[in-house]
């Protein structure tokens, strides 16, 4: 897909790739997910910093992270607009079984769980030894798989917790770039048969593992990557890995783009 201003989400919702690019306006860009032809722009009002993307093909519907507002936007296929107050900033989301909105806020190591149309569910504090949680998704069974730290924590990893959000039942990796180890685990995507895969920015690969959490292979590596991966989306019914790369430039981010993958 085209390159433009960097990419802060991406997700598929009925038959079209949403992608969200950080811009005043216009900054959700929508593709069709056969040709990959740009179909129309989407504007989220009054944003701050948007943080990451998700959809609900049951609710038809889109939810965007603002980390200025600490809000969760919601865009409807139809076009409507909402949002409701996190109280604290949204880094990653994504959606359950249920068709509720799992919230992870990094700073205060906390899973928030909303409704779709923002009614608050669910909190839950991680275990202290999970430090800086980016993205957390919610297993079939109720589990959470949470990916979390970066090089100044000491042990970046992937983690299985249990219902309750207290324990930490399967942990994968150790810092480094070799396999089953991380340099900044950002972003995971679960496929029908609940294999997880894994977004390494600093390692600048995308990886395997089983619902055990023990490593598969490498899916994507470096040599196929211009930038550095940020988030991925992962198509199960047409076996397509989509890879959001954005470049680093003079100390900053700046162009993104989207590759795609066949897993």
């Amino acid at each position: 897909m085209a390159e433009g201003e960097r990419v802060r989400g991406m997700t598929l919702l009925a038959g079209e790739i949403y992608l969200l690019r950080w811009k005043e306006r216009d900054q959700v860009e929508v593709y069709d997910v056969i040709t990959y032809r740009f179909q129309h722009c989407l504007t989220v009002p009054n944003p701050g910093g948007l943080t990451d993307m998700t959809s609900c093909e049951h609710n038809r519907c889109v939810y965007i992270g603002d980390h200025d507002a600490k809000c969760v936007h919601r865009l409807e296929v139809q076009g409507a607009i909402t949002r409701w107050a996190v109280n604290d900033v949204p880094h990653g989301l994504s959606v359950n079984a249920a068709h509720n909105v799992i919230v992870t806020c990094s700073w205060v190591g906390k899973i928030k769980v909303f409704s779709s149309r923002g009614v608050s569910l669910r909190e839950l504090t991680l275990p202290g030894d999970i430090i800086k949680p980016w993205h957390v998704i919610q297993t079939r069974n109720g589990q959470f798989i949470v990916c979390h730290g970066d090089r100044e924590v000491p042990i970046p990893r992937v983690c299985l917790v249990s219902l309750d959000g207290r324990d930490i039942v399967h942990s994968h990796g150790q810092p480094g770039s070799d396999s089953g180890q991380y340099d900044l685990p950002a972003r995971l995507a679960v496929d029908d048969n609940e294999f997880v895969f894994v977004v390494d920015i600093d390692g600048r690969r995308v990886t395997s593992l089983s619902r055990t959490l023990e490593y598969l292979r490498k899916v994507v590596s470096r040599d196929k990557l211009v930038g550095w991966p940020v988030r991925l989306c992962l198509d199960t019914q047409r076996q397509v890995l989509y890879v959001a790369e954005n470049d680093w430039k003079d100390y900053k981010w700046s162009a993104g783009r989207v590759r795609v993958f066949s897993v």
